[in-house]
């Protein structure tokens, strides 16, 4: 077999319409573009959305809103969630094997939310200054 050989399975990729070919091609004369106006001419087009010169509706509506392309980058935990870590020691990679920060998180930080009754070693994570007095008072500490 050679690569000048190779060629799609019979049937499995059907030829294009030969537009402008004659009845017998299926689309003569007009070749498919109706009879007369701007569609049917070379070149005839208008701008997405133009409506004749009335003024557009994306235009019309207000602009309204933000989308941050951060927001999926950063995990938000709570201060009790983390209670979990028996061991002290929290980092991304720790939150990740919990479950509490999804896989693709580049970074997290944790918030004041519930208590903490155990000593917890917070390393290279961002910390809300409620939040590092929640696990201060708990013994732990915020690096």
């Amino acid at each position: 077999m050679r690569l000048n050989s190779l060629h799609p399975a019979r049937g499995s990729r059907t030829d294009g319409k030969r537009r402008g070919r004659g009845h017998s091609a299926g689309q003569g004369k007009t070749a498919g573009r109706g009879v007369k106006g701007q569609s049917s001419r070379s070149g005839g087009f208008h701008k997405t959305g133009f409506e004749g010169g009335q003024m557009p509706l994306q235009r019309r509506l207000p602009k309204v809103g933000f989308v941050s392309r951060r927001k999926g980058d950063t995990a938000e935990v709570r201060v009790h969630e983390l209670a979990r870590f028996a061991d002290g020691s929290v980092d991304l990679a720790a939150l990740k094997a919990a479950n509490l920060a999804p896989q693709q998180a580049l970074r997290a930080k944790i918030f004041a939310s519930g208590s903490l009754d155990k000593a917890v070693k917070v390393v290279g994570i961002a910390v809300t200054p409620g939040a590092k007095k929640i696990i201060e008072a708990a013994g732990g500490s915020v690096e």
